[in-house]
Parts: structure tokens; C-alpha cells; sequence
């Protein structure tokens, strides 16, 4: 079973610093589950059939207006027959008042009923945005994610096989680090992984032979981000003398991360190798390949081979 996420209603609150028009209890005491947004307008004309009460309520000026256009025992009505069902909370936008039988009925039925002045298109995209990623389904995996030319790059390996030594160099060469040892990784999109690193290591890095160090501190602000789109996996692994080494880059290789699969490379570690070049070349070759150049079907196109001739096979790596 996937386990199910939650956020507090007072993080909502100081993220959108919303105004409280009525609070029952500390915000902090609850706490949303769902990532959808309903605008209550068929239910306040009468229709409930598949309202979830699990979802934030966010009343704008068509619902007010249809709202008002009862009179005032009609309204309590309609108000009662929303708030009874206990949404989590409502929220009205455009800094619109609170009519009385809302605030009423919210007394009634301990319904948080907070504020905002921004439109209310603005504020459910932006609040929508926010949820996707505060509940969105996650894991935390051994490695480093750092960002190179743009591209969220994910080392993953054995440990000791240089994963943060390589990160320390990306760092020198003006790149940036996220997350160093533990990656904490969140599916936010259909299409989209996020990774970020779990607040307390934030910005900290393990050098054997050296200790920890903070590469915010040492580096400057510059060499830190909070959290990047993963946009290719480089697995790193020591040297085996046996094993023969994708050096055209036809083999489909692909990492599964929570149900996405990402692009992937396997890069061999052995001594004279320089990784941070590689993987900014690696970074770079992925961007292209996403923009439509492939190098090696040039290549094959110059040389006369088809490349549909050529023997391509896919690597799946999974990490769900």
C-alpha cells in the first residue's frame, strides 16, 4: 500500500500568508491530504453526488455572487448544506467579506475559514503547485544529486566509489550541489522527479581522509541549491576489466524511479579518470539528445550504416 502524505494547515497559511476569518483550533492540529482543489459551485446550487470533503474549498467571486443572489434563509441553507459535510477548509479569494451565514455555519461545524488577496486562477495554480509537491509520493536514496549546465544529474554507486569526491569537483567547476548521501526524491508530475536533501545533512558533505564539510560555507551561496529536477541518472561503478562498455551510446539505458523512467548512463571509475569532465560532458549529450542531436547516429550516418542496423539494446535499472 502507498503511503499517503499530509501537510499542516499552518504551513499553508505562512507559505500564502493567508488572513484567518475563523479558526476552531491550532492550524497546526490539521492537516490536508489531498492534493485537489474544489471550487463548491454546483454543490452550493444543490448538487453533492461526488463532492469530496477531503479536498480545500476555495470560493471565488462567482460562487459569492451566486451565494448572494439568495435571500438571507435560502443562504444559511445552502451555507449549512457545505459546511456540514466539513471540508478541511474554505478559503475565499480576491480579499472578498464573508458573508454571515458562512461564518455562522463555520462556528457551528469547527470549519477553518481563511483569505487571500490574490485572484483566485492565481491562487489555485499556486496553491495546486504547492500541494503537488508537499504530498507528493517519495523515497530516499543512497547518493548525490547535484546540478551541472542546468540538468539534475543523480550519482548513484557503492559507496567509496567517489560519488562525493566527483560532487566537491562539480562544485569547484561553478556547478552546484543539492543533496549529498541521502537523496530524498518526490514524483510531483506524471513526468517529473524532484529531489531535494533531507533538512538536517542540507548542504553538508562526507570526505574520507577530510571529514564533513559545508559546502555552503565553503563554496558560498552559489554552490548550494535547495532542490533540482532530476533529469539524468549516472550510475558509478569501479573499472571491470571483463565487462564491455557501452562507447557508442546506441544501448537505451533507463532507471526506474518511483514508476518514471529516467535517462541513464553507467560511467566505470579507475584511477587517471577525470568524472566531473565526463559527467559535464554527460550532462551536455543528454540536453542535446532531448533537442533532437543524437552524435553517434551521425556518426553512423557519415560512415554509410543504418542505424537501424546496428545492435541497440535497454538497461533498466530500478529504484522504486
Amino acid at each position: 500500500m502507498s503511503q499517503t502524505f499530509s501537510v499542516s494547515l499552518s504551513k499553508i497559511i505562512d507559505e500564502f500568508t493567508l488572513e484567518s476569518v475563523h479558526m476552531p483550533c491550532d492550524p497546526s492540529e490539521i492537516y490536508i491530504s489531498s492534493g485537489d482543489i474544489n471550487r463548491p459551485g454546483l454543490q452550493l446550487s444543490g448538487f453533492y453526488e461526488f463532492f469530496d470533503n477531503d479536498r480545500i474549498q476555495v470560493i471565488g467571486r462567482n460562487e459569492l455572487t451566486f451565494l448572494l443572489g439568495f435571500d438571507g434563509a435560502e443562504r444559511a441553507a445552502r451555507a449549512r448544506a457545505l459546511l456540514e459535510r466539513k471540508p478541511p477548509v474554505i478559503i475565499f479569494s480576491r480579499g472578498l467579506d464573508v458573508p454571515d451565514e458562512i461564518l455562522e455555519a463555520a462556528k457551528k461545524y469547527k470549519v477553518p475559514l481563511l483569505r487571500t488577496a490574490d485572484t483566485t486562477s492565481i491562487f489555485m495554480a499556486a496553491l495546486i503547485s504547492y500541494l503537488s509537491v508537499q504530498l507528493a509520493p517519495r523515497i530516499t536514496r543512497h547518493g548525490v544529486l547535484v546540478e551541472v549546465y542546468g540538468e539534475g544529474v543523480l550519482l548513484l554507486g557503492e559507496s567509496g566509489v567517489g560519488k562525493s569526491e566527483t560532487a566537491i569537483e562539480l562544485v569547484k567547476r561553478g556547478h552546484r550541489l543539492i543533496a549529498d548521501d541521502a537523496v530524498e526524491i518526490r514524483r510531483v508530475s506524471s513526468k517529473t522527479l524532484v529531489g531535494t536533501a533531507p533538512e538536517n545533512i542540507r548542504h553538508f558533505i562526507e570526505l574520507r581522509g577530510i571529514g564533513i564539510i559545508n559546502a555552503r560555507r565553503i563554496f558560498g551561496m552559489g554552490s548550494v541549491k535547495l532542490t533540482e529536477k532530476i533529469d539524468m541518472v549516472i550510475h558509478l561503478e569501479q573499472w571491470d576489466a571483463g565487462k564491455v562498455y557501452d562507447r557508442m551510446g546506441l544501448e537505451d539505458e533507463k532507471t526506474n524511479i518511483l514508476g518514471l523512467s529516467v535517462t541513464s548512463v553507467t560511467i566505470p571509475v579507475k584511477p587517471g579518470r577525470n568524472l566531473a569532465v565526463i559527467i559535464e560532458v554527460a550532462a551536455m549529450n543528454n540536453r542535446q539528445k532531448k533537442m533532437g542531436y543524437n552524435a553517434a547516429g551521425e556518426l553512423l550516418e557519415k560512415l554509410g550504416v543504418a542505424e537501424s542496423a546496428t545492435p541497440a539494446s535497454t538497461v533498466e535499472w530500478d529504484y522504486s
